[in-house]
């Protein structure tokens, strides 16, 4: 009898894969930093724990998150089961200082951990949506199957839809806003230095770009931008274009589990 494949979390009926091997999600990953960015402890504490704004290490620690979230989507259940082990060991060890209250404060603690994953599942959900990979009920399946990614890091009651997760955000709203250390990781985040390659350094600005232009209204006012209406149906438009643009474009190598997957999803649909 043959032994049925471990597909992990998800596998390729899931509307979290369909969207995961999509290039225009690289948007969503970016816009998921700027959101992270505004909640004032999430970035002091990475800011100070971090070597993402060491120019010499932001790239390989870069490459780190990407692979997380890689082996978190697209791995095996003993891949996920390793890698989130080490993310909840690490992030148990860590400490921020908060200078609002003089509070020194763990990096684990679940609100921090919930921002982190709400604002990355969200923002998956939001671009696929707007880019027209899915439309609303599977953009709902999607923050239902995430649950399952929160889970891995220890969180048992994650936003499981768009109406909690609009209600969520409604409710961390007022905490939001812009600080020092935010001010400066987006500056990192429009001009990446270090090793990154010469490649990244050029696509980023142009992809940080649209992902500012898709965010909420009130985020980009805590950014100093105007929140106009325009900007959404610019921003939609361009992630349509950019999204037919790359879907006629051979695929960008990948390590195999993607490449799997990316065989599997396309294997049901055709």
């Amino acid at each position: 009898m043959a032994v049925e494949e471990d597909l992990g979390l998800f596998g390729p009926g899931s509307v979290t894969w369909r969207v995961h091997i999509e290039p225009v999600m690289w948007v969503a990953g970016f816009r998921a930093l700027l959101l992270q960015s505004l909640e004032p402890r999430v970035m002091r504490g990475t800011y100070q724990n971090s070597a993402l704004f060491d120019p010499a290490k932001a790239w390989a620690r870069f490459q780190r998150t990407v692979e997380f979230v890689g082996t978190r989507t697209f791995g095996s259940t003993a891949d996920v089961e390793r890698v989130a082990a080490r993310v909840r060991k690490l992030h148990a060890s860590l400490r921020g200082y908060d200078p609002d209250t003089g509070e020194t404060f763990r990096l684990d603690e679940p609100a921090n951990l919930l921002w982190v994953h709400a604002t990355e599942v969200e923002s998956y959900a939001h671009i696929a949506l707007r880019a027209g990979l899915v439309d609303t009920i599977d953009a709902d399946r999607y923050l239902a199957e995430s649950v399952r990614a929160a889970r891995v890091i220890g969180l048992i009651d994650a936003p499981s839809s768009r109406e909690e997760m609009a209600d969520y955000y409604a409710r961390r709203r007022p905490d939001m806003r812009m600080t020092d250390e935010a001010r400066r990781a987006t500056m990192n985040l429009f001009a990446p230095k270090g090793q990154a390659p010469t490649a990244v350094k050029i696509a980023v600005p142009t992809i940080a770009t649209l992902a500012v232009a898709t965010l909420p209204r009130w985020a980009r006012r805590c950014y100093g931008l105007p929140g106009l209406p325009t900007t959404d149906i610019g921003a939609t438009l361009a992630l349509r274009a950019l999204r037919t643009a790359t879907g006629v474009l051979p695929d960008v190598p990948a390590p195999p589990n993607i490449e799997r997957a990316r065989r599997l999803v396309r294997g049901l649909s055709a």
